[in-house]
């Protein structure tokens, strides 16, 4: 799976400060979902995708090896 977090966040115009701290989390946590270091909780995920006007299935695209 390809995280698409921070392509997303480029389009939804949004400081990366103020997501991460709706979806309480530090800014550098958030960097982490974005780069993949971490997965994004469920929790966090349905807060993300409300924020960003998207489905939660859309923060992930599946790459070819799945």
């Amino acid at each position: 799976m390809r995280c698409r977090l921070e392509e997303l966040i480029k389009l939804s115009g949004l400081r990366k400060d103020f997501i991460a701290d709706k979806i309480g989390v530090s800014t550098r946590q958030l960097r982490n979902y974005e780069l993949q270091k971490n997965y994004i909780p469920m929790d966090k995920a349905y807060i993300l995708a409300d924020l960003l006007d998207v489905k939660v299935d859309d923060l992930y695209d599946r790459t070819e090896q799945e």
